[in-house]
């Protein structure tokens, strides 16, 4: 990696927009286009919120932010150590939501994976979720 940053803060829902930065402040020494930037925003927002809201169900933790980049990729991370998901293939179902009482749409993971240019979801019941995430820099 040329550039690396961790962060780990409060599984609070006002921490979303902070982590929305934080990655958007890193990978902005790149030159992003607009358009990069506003992905990555995206799809970090999404799985914090998803680590917030179905990792500890709203009952705190701490989320864990990891960036990166080389030459051609950015590289994002967002991770819990909540509940964890008990059936991945059917948690990246999209419209499927743990939380329909909750008004969930059940389209996180689908948007992760529509501004990304790849996404992969490690998960263990009782110990967490990590979500890894990659995204091509676009070069003239």
């Amino acid at each position: 990696m040329r550039n690396w940053m961790r962060a780990c803060f409060e599984a609070r829902s006002e921490n979303e927009s902070l982590a929305r930065m934080m990655a958007a402040g890193f990978f902005s020494a790149l030159n992003p286009t607009l358009s990069e930037i506003t992905d990555v925003k995206t799809a970090v927002s999404e799985a914090v919120t998803n680590a917030i809201i179905h990792g500890y169900e709203g009952k705190g933790g701490t989320v864990q932010l990891y960036c990166a980049y080389d030459e051609e990729k950015l590289y994002v991370e967002v991770a819990d150590q909540g509940i964890g998901i008990k059936d991945i293939p059917q948690a990246l179902e999209p419209l499927y939501t743990s939380k329909p009482e909750m008004e969930r749409s059940g389209m996180g993971f689908t948007i992760m994976e529509t501004f990304m240019d790849g996404m992969r979801v490690e998960s263990r019941p009782g110990e967490g979720t990590r979500i890894y995430m990659e995204k091509y820099l676009s070069r003239e």
